[in-house]
């Protein structure tokens, strides 16, 4: 009989955690929605000097052409002839976003021009090339 007296007593004091726990759930998804996230293209460039330039901080399709003239988009290795696709495929998720380009200082040029007509035959018209603040 003292066994069936102890147990109210001890749910008396349990402390319920459902509330904390529907507080921290919906602070999670508070940060979650809020968050910006970094967006890489998954290469190291040597971006160029410039005295003059505009910040572009709405980028939303990074493109990156590295010295040896491989071309990465959302860490992956594209196809220089791929390259429209990928970029069509990426705008879908973003209708109005630019395109912005980190070539490095040793890439050739044709490959940053040939990155360039991509995202202008995808239907982007936006499209810079990120350099270094001098």
């Amino acid at each position: 009989m003292s066994r069936n007296k102890a147990k109210p007593d001890e749910e008396a004091q349990a402390i319920d955690l459902t509330p904390m726990l529907d507080v921290v759930f919906i602070m999670l998804i508070f940060f979650i929605v809020t968050a910006t996230f970094i967006k890489e293209t998954g290469k190291e460039v040597m971006r160029p000097d410039a005295t003059t330039g505009e910040a572009k901080p709405n980028a939303s399709i990074l493109i990156a052409v590295g010295k040896d003239n491989q071309i990465w988009i959302d860490k992956k290795e594209v196809d220089p002839r791929g390259v429209t696709k990928v970029i069509e495929r990426m705008r879908t998720d973003n209708p109005n976003g630019s395109v912005s380009i980190q070539a490095d200082t040793e890439a050739d040029l044709k490959y940053v021009l040939e990155v360039a007509n991509a995202a202008r035959e995808a239907g982007i018209n936006d499209v810079s090339v990120s350099t270094e603040k001098k």
